[in-house]
């Protein structure tokens, strides 16, 4: 812990910092209610909010599974066996049609954190259809795995606060430093090539 904290603290602001290229995989389903032209705008939109942290896109690889219903929907058990039987690269997102979670989010995050029960979801973002939002949404999400943090911000404008909404989109220097140092040391961020 000492030594991320030393890295955010003399980490330059993201904008002096040499871009960080992240890549995803974005799993859909036949017969899901997600479209390609929708998951490719949360996606470019995501990208976006994450670039003021010099974060780049590495590029997406679209994964189309056809399985049956019961995995188009983000429910621990069913979601742990779907992930073990496609082994996508991570970090994966996951468009789903809904959640049987309790309590029911829109979306949600599973970084090295909240995955040592459930390690086949380790580093994904399952966001269910209807989303507000779906971009900033998924930059969310995408930030607390990155950050593999829970940690939500009171502060105005954040993206991080705990209800997203088109205005919620920034990012503090302290934010976007640990998600370079997190998510670089975590394997998911990597040096452009």
């Amino acid at each position: 812990m000492r030594v991320l904290l030393l890295l955010l603290l003399l980490a330059p602001p993201a904008q002096a910092q040499e871009p960080l290229v992240m890549r995803l995989t974005l799993v859909y389903f036949t017969g899901g209610k997600w479209q390609e032209n929708d998951i490719q705008a949360a996606t470019a939109r995501a990208s976006g909010i994450l670039a003021q942290c010099g974060i780049a896109s590495g590029g997406t690889e679209l994964l189309h599974a056809d399985v049956e219903a019961r995995f188009r929907v983000f429910h621990t058990p069913t979601s742990r066996e779907l992930a073990r039987s496609l082994r996508p690269r991570t970090p994966a997102i996951y468009f789903v049609d809904g959640t049987r979670q309790v309590p029911a989010f829109d979306a949600e995050a599973i970084g090295r954190g909240n995955s040592r029960s459930r390690p086949e979801l380790r580093d994904t973002v399952w966001v269910g259809y209807g989303a507000r939002d779906p971009g900033v949404v998924l930059a969310h999400e995408i930030a607390h795995v990155l950050m593999d943090s829970g940690e939500h911000s009171e502060e105005p404008g954040n993206l991080m606060r705990d209800e997203t909404a088109p205005e919620n989109t920034r990012l503090s220097a302290a934010q976007c430093a640990r998600l370079r140092a997190v998510g670089s040391s975590n394997g998911l961020l990597g040096p452009v090539k």
